[in-house]
Formats: structure tokens, sequence, C-alpha cells
């Protein structure tokens, strides 16, 4: 997914999350055995989750659970991990989160959550996405479950690749020559809108040219982003930051539709719910967009789809939760069909594989399209350390010295060198 995934060390947050788990255990229930009326807070980030499906989950809940509450409180992805990790290790903390999937591992191995490996079958069991079961699990328990998932594909201006006389890319070195080409055709216009921060974008490259961001051997983890096979996939993303795109190489891919909306960019990577929010029914004015935007699979080095990165959440219950009970009840309604359809119906992949098909789009065309894209889908190391990365900025700050022009090899070494100190120390 989009998102602006960081994170902070987790240093000492087991222990002081662990002290706490007793005093919730027994989440307030009363002498029959059901939870105490009480008011439920439900962390959701940013605005991916729909209003419809918000509603649905605080109406069906208060029905479900006679004089409790339930209230969504809306955190920004910026320095989420940061806000989580205070409050999760707080008395005061909320009772569900939501997290980005590379996230995850540092939470689940933390004790911050609370293990729901109890109610796996009832929130979907095998159905479930198994990467992301895979992300939210530690030690053989389930502490994170999938919430949902997305992959990236690429929108584009059929109109201004008519201009520029451009066809759809079938290989990746295709697709950055058209950046290029589409630059210098249409002025003042990105060929790909490419901002140096947007390392989700980057990592294709890197991966379609044989490379990856760290490897574990014999129980060692080793970053990879100095090797040959990486260097090559950098030098293709240096190339369109410097050559084919507009957007600032300081900035973020946050909003990233905004300069394609409104056609200073011709080709766009970017989930697939991005479409929603490029022709919002708000923007009026843009309808006619509507006519004018297409969608591929980003192509692989040698054809078919690239290896994208796998946007997403997961979701979980505080392990200091004073109603534990109470939180199981609503995360089983945010996991049932009626509430990820309703996530489904927004553009977003259910955490669920049976809902796959409910996927709303526009058309087949991008229904498959999506479809492609996320078959390809991977994550980054499935280190519970790896947050760390994210906490520091470090692709981040990598990739604006990368837009910048500076030496990939110089400063992939370097960046090799923190990647190991933090997931090694």
């Amino acid at each position: 997914m989009n998102k602006k995934l960081g994170a902070l060390a987790l240093l000492g947050v087991s222990a002081v999350v662990l002290a706490g788990c007793a005093a919730g255990d027994s989440g307030g229930n009363d002498a029959s055995g059901t939870p105490a009326p009480a008011q439920l807070r439900v962390w959701l980030n940013g605005t991916d989750t729909p209003q419809d499906a918000r509603d649905y989950l605080v109406k069906t809940f208060e029905a479900q659970n006679p004089g409790s509450t339930l209230v969504i409180e809306e955190q920004q992805w910026t320095g989420l991990v940061d806000k989580l990790t205070t409050s999760l290790s707080s008395n005061d903390t909320p009772d569900i989160v939501e997290m980005g999937n590379t996230q995850s591992p540092a939470f689940t191995s933390s004790g911050a959550l609370l293990d729901i490996s109890d109610i796996k079958g009832t929130i979907g069991g095998d159905d479930l996405l198994p990467g992301f079961v895979e992300a939210g699990s530690w030690d053989g328990k389930l502490y994170a479950a999938p919430y949902y998932s997305g992959a990236r594909i690429v929108f584009y201006n059929t109109a201004q690749y008519a201009t520029a006389g451009v066809q759809v890319p079938t290989t990746l070195d295709q697709y950055v020559a058209n950046g290029e080409k589409l630059a210098q055709a249409l002025p003042g216009v990105s060929g790909v809108y490419f901002p140096g921060k947007d390392w989700y974008n980057a990592l294709p490259f890197i991966w379609e040219n044989g490379g990856e961001i760290a490897v574990q051997k014999d129980g060692k983890w080793e970053a990879q982003m100095s090797s040959d096979a990486a260097v090559k996939g950098i030098e293709q993303v240096q190339q369109l930051m410097t050559t084919a795109s507009l957007a600032p190489k300081d900035g973020d891919e946050t909003e990233a539709w905004v300069p394609f909306r409104t056609e200073k960019a011709a080709t766009l990577s970017a989930p697939s719910w991005a479409y929603w929010s490029i022709v919002a029914d708000e923007n009026k004015a843009d309808t006619a967009l509507t006519k004018t935007v297409g969608y591929y699979a980003l192509p692989g080095k040698n054809g078919g789809a690239a290896q994208v990165f796998a946007g997403g959440s997961n979701i979980g219950i505080a392990a200091k939760s004073a109603h534990p009970e109470l939180a199981k009840s609503a995360l089983e309604i945010m996991l049932s069909d009626d509430y990820q359809t309703l996530l489904a119906k927004a553009g977003l992949v259910p955490a669920k594989k049976s809902l796959g098909s409910q996927v709303a789009a526009a058309t087949p065309e991008l229904a498959k399209v999506i479809s492609d894209a996320a078959a390809n889908a991977k994550l980054t190391p499935a280190s519970p350390k790896w947050a760390d990365v994210e906490a520091k900025g470090l692709l981040q700050d990598f990739f604006v010295q990368v837009a910048a022009g500076g030496d990939v090899k110089t400063l992939a070494t370097a960046l090799d060198e923190r990647i190991d100190s933090i997931l090694n120390g």
C-alpha cells in the first residue's frame, strides 16, 4: 500500500508490555462470563478504511454488545510506530490497532500484542492471506490478523501517451525509456511521477534485476543493496528520477495521484485503490479524466508482471487491552465477510482469499491488472528489526540522495553497513 511506514526500535517494550498483561486478562467479565459494558478504542490509519465500513463496525459491534460503545480514532501513517510503541506499553492503550504489514513483526515479537490464535478459525483460518498471516505471527502463534492487501499498478494518461507516441511497455527497460520520451514530449509533465522518498516503487527495479534488500545466511542478515544486481536496478530508478520525473527530489508518495489527476504526470505507479482517488466523485471538474485513465501491471525485466511491493495492513489487539474479549468480538466483525466485502468495494484486496473477486474495479481489465500485480507482490525482509530500518528512514534518505544524482554504488555500500548493524544488532 502506499504508506509512509515508519517504525521505532522496540527495545524494552516486551518487558514493559508483558509486565502489565495480567491486569487486562479478565477483560472485566461479569459473573456469567459476559464482557462487562465498556468503551472500545480502535485505531485505524489514514483514510484507507472507507466510511461505510467504519459505520458498519460501530453499528454491528454495539448491537452485538449492548451497553458497550466503539470509538474509531484515526491515526496518521507518518510516525505511527513511534506512537504505537509508546501507546501499547502504557496503561492508556487503544484496544485494537492497525499497522503496516512490514511493521507487524516488530510488534508480534515484542509482546505488545495479544495472542489471538484461539479465534484464528473464527476469523478466517486457512482462508486468510498467507503472507500476511506469516507477517502477523511469531513462534507459531497469531498476533496480528490480515486486514487488507494490495499491490501497485501503473496508471497512465492514454491521451498523453498518444501525444508522445508511446505504447504500453512490455519490459522494464521500455518502461524507463517511455518515461524519458514522455517527459521530453510533454513540457512541464512528469513522464513518470517518482518523488525521491518513494522507496516502495524503487523495490521492483531491484528485485527484477535479481537483487534483494537483505538475505539471511546462517542466522545472520546480510544487506544486499550494493550487489551488482541491486545497483543495476537502483541506477534505473535514478534514471527515472533525474530524467523523467519532475516530482520533488526530497518528496514522498503521499497523494501522488494529485499531479496525475491534474495531468502533470503521464504515468503513476500506485496502489490499486488509488484509482478511486484519481476519479473521486468530489472532483467533478475532472470527470473527463475517467475517459483517459489507463492501467497496466508494471512490466518485468523480461516481460510479464514485475515483482512489486505488497502493501497492506495487519490488525491486532493490544496485550494490555482492558477489554480483550470485547476486542475479539470487534476483530471478528472486521474479518467477517460482510465487513471485508465493504473494503473490497472500496478497491482494497480483502484479508480472505475467497473474497478476492469482490474487489471493486471500473472494468474487467482493471480487475485483471490488479490480480496480475497482486500475484507477484513481495514483502520486505521478514526480520523483527526491519521496522527499525524504516524508523530511521534509511531507505527514504538513500533514495533522496539517489534522486539528487549521487553515486549509487557508494551510497548503497554505506546503506548496507547501516542495515547490517540494525538487523544484526
